[in-house]
């Protein structure tokens, strides 16, 4: 691996890249120090990783970091979205060699459809009229929805998992999905059922902090959309929320970095 190569890629884009030990595993990370963000790929010195850069774009700030590890291939997208930088797993599913290519890889099926027709030079704007973004999650408008018997909460979070600081939303509806119980031990949920029997076995667990959640639900917000990492933004009509596709990612195991 040479890592001065790698670290000169990394400088295109105004960024820096560090080398460390790892504890456990090769990853991707973004660490601050003294200096501010940079990136940083730890591997073991028995590992057999190979660490390349197949694509890089100074303009965008983005850059396609591909890594193997004997015939297995993981791709990562490393580059600066508004205030930071970031990492994405790209689904191994995509065949990318560009940084567009792993843009459009990111983007779930109803994103896709929903920009057909755009000129390309839009379709990768945080907004534009197929939906607006910030950060991973993009928000389709859909102002003939049908929401009357969805019940609207006010001030919810938009999280991809445990480790990630929530996007808060001023208004949410839920609409189909099941109903599920979540908690910090238990970010997936539990059906009703599975969170009985839970209880049933550890009477402690009732104190957890459980929330009322429903999985695999169509999810509308409107109004003001904060994170501290993105610039708020505010929807006027109700839009879907779809997120991007880092979740069907098994390079995402090797990012540790959560926004």
């Amino acid at each position: 691996m040479d890592t001065t190569l790698l670290q000169d890629k990394f400088a295109r884009l105004g960024a820096r890249l560090k080398f460390a030990p790892a504890r456990n595993r090769f990853a991707v990370d973004i660490e601050h120090d003294a200096r501010g963000e940079y990136f940083e790929i730890t591997t073991r010195p028995t590992e057999p990783v190979r660490i390349e850069v197949l694509d890089v774009r100074p303009r965008d700030r983005h850059l396609l970091l591909l890594s193997r590890d004997g015939s297995a291939k993981s791709k990562f997208l490393c580059g600066h979205d508004e205030r930071h930088w970031f990492v994405a797993g790209i689904p191994e599913s995509a065949p990318v060699g560009t940084v567009p290519q792993a843009m459009e890889a990111l983007k779930p099926r109803e994103v896709l459809s929903a920009q057909t027709g755009l000129p390309s030079r839009m379709r990768n704007r945080r907004k534009n009229p197929a939906f607006v973004r910030q950060g991973e999650w993009f928000f389709l408008p859909t102002p003939h929805v049908q929401l009357a018997k969805a019940i609207v909460f006010r001030d919810e979070p938009l999280s991809r998992g445990a480790g990630s600081k929530p996007h808060r939303v001023e208004f949410c509806a839920r609409t189909g999905g099941e109903p599920v119980l979540v908690c910090r031990q238990y970010p997936g949920g539990l059906s009703p059922k599975a969170h009985a029997k839970l209880i049933e076995r550890q009477p402690e667990a009732r104190h957890w902090g459980w929330m009322a959640r429903r999985r695999n639900a169509q999810v509308y917000v409107r109004g003001r959309v904060r994170h501290p990492d993105h610039a708020t933004i505010t929807l006027a009509t109700w839009h879907r929320v779809v997120m991007n596709t880092e979740n069907q990612s098994l390079a995402m195991r090797f990012v540790t970095f959560l926004d």
